[in-house]
């Protein structure tokens, strides 16, 4: 399925004729693997592939009584590195492998006049002759240091048998280009990925869902989706996750919601993060309904609403302009037992100040502060805004004076 790292490789090497005496201990690196194999060069139709980068020249010349020469050599790291490189190096864990970190060191110092990364791995694999522990060893460390290399490195360690390759490897390539928008790599991988004998599955199609969504492609997303149903496998969870996040960032939560409704009929459960952003889709335009059907939704899931999820569905009534029911909401969260963020108070002030209701707002805020409920800074600059819109600053001031004296002689306690 995979091909040797050397065949990805350029060297002149010079054809011998088929009239030379036949020769078998030279190495055929044949099919997948670099394993030394028998040859008669006397048969028709042989075809030499590229050998493996040798440990010298002199070495070179006594096996093969030809002259090329290798683009790179493999040279210790030595004092003329940079001040970053020589950081980098010294921030590689001291647990890794020698072998390790020293195509780790390679990689930090290459340089694309001393050859090309291809040649630099592939003397490596040469001379070092890794494992796949090996090869995951140094993508792990790429990948965390987020090193520009990585998936070049990625893409050249799926080519060789000594890195074991397999679906798994596809997809996380797959998947960082996805990150990085390079949809048409990404896909190019895709297609390497088939052409290698490697059956697509749920998990790679998913990572192109959510890629090919994240950049605004609502139809390929689409016909990926189609490409999983057709697998013959009960779509799992993730890929539902992923087509349905790839019709909310379109502006769609109604096809969104039609798959959660799709999934529920066949018991599966999305997960929180696409509930809260399904709620917030509709939260965002006012849609009180899809907002309070969500909200149920979710509930029925067995995902208990947070401050956060509370404040999504007030935050529905007040674009609404439905200060009443964004009060009713605003106090179910507190009857559920949770404390009201700054946030919520913010939010609750909107549909107030869209209706034009001070007095209510003013009220609203006084009873959160008997309770020991004090207004933040989002929720002051709230007011405040208000208050500047209406020129109102001093009047206000005067009002809430009066408001606390009332309660007072009323009798309602203070704090």
């Amino acid at each position: 399925m995979a091909t040797s790292l050397s065949n990805a490789v350029w060297f002149l090497y010079p054809h011998r004729t088929i009239n030379e005496p036949p020769k078998t201990h030279h190495p055929k690196f044949s099919g997948t693997t670099f394993r030394p194999t028998p040859i008669n060069l006397s048969s028709s139709g042989h075809r030499f592939h590229s050998p493996l980068m040798a440990l010298s020249i002199e070495e070179t010349s006594v096996a093969e009584n030809t002259e090329w020469k290798p683009r790179f050599m493999w040279d210790e790291i030595g004092s003329d590195i940079t001040e970053s490189q020589q950081e980098a190096i010294d921030e590689l864990p001291p647990k890794m492998s020698k072998r390790c970190q020293a195509i780790m060191k390679q990689i930090i110092c290459f340089a694309p006049e001393k050859g090309s990364l291809c040649e630099v791995l592939n003397a490596w694999v040469s001379i070092m002759k890794p494992s796949r522990a090996d090869w995951l060893a140094v993508l792990k460390e790429l990948r965390i240091k987020d090193h520009p290399l990585y998936l070049q490195v990625a893409e050249i360690a799926v080519l060789d048998d000594s890195f074991e390759p397999n679906v798994r490897d596809y997809t996380k390539i797959i998947h960082g280009y996805g990150k990085r928008n390079r949809i048409e790599d990404a896909e190019s991988t895709l297609l390497n990925m088939k052409s290698r004998g490697f059956i697509c599955d749920q998990v790679t199609l998913t990572a192109m869902i959510d890629m090919y969504s994240k950049a605004g492609h609502l139809k390929l997303a689409e016909d990926t989706f189609e490409d999983i149903k057709l697998l013959g496998q009960q779509v799992d969870k993730r890929a539902y996750g992923s087509m349905i996040m790839a019709y909310i960032r379109a502006g769609m939560p109604e096809q969104g919601e039609t798959l959660l409704i799709e999934m529920d009929a066949q018991e599966i459960v999305a997960g929180s993060e696409v509930y809260k952003a399904l709620l917030r889709a509709y939260s965002m335009v006012g849609d009180t309904e899809g907002a309070q059907r969500v909200f149920n939704a979710l509930q029925l899931a067995g995902i208990s609403p947070d401050a956060k999820i509370c404040g999504l569905l007030i935050n529905a009534y007040g674009i609404s302009g439905q200060s009443q029911k964004a009060r009713a909401a605003f106090e179910n969260m507190r009857k559920a037992g949770l404390k009201p963020s700054d946030k919520c108070i913010a939010l609750m002030l909107a549909p107030y100040e869209k209706e034009n209701k001070l007095q209510m707002a003013l009220k609203f805020l006084m009873g959160l502060e008997r309770e020991g409920i004090m207004v933040g800074k989002e929720a002051a600059e709230t007011l405040a805004g208000w208050f500047k819109k209406l020129g109102v600053v001093e009047e206000v001031d005067m009002v809430l004076r009066e408001f606390a004296a009332t309660e007072a002689n009323s009798g309602i306690p203070t704090s």
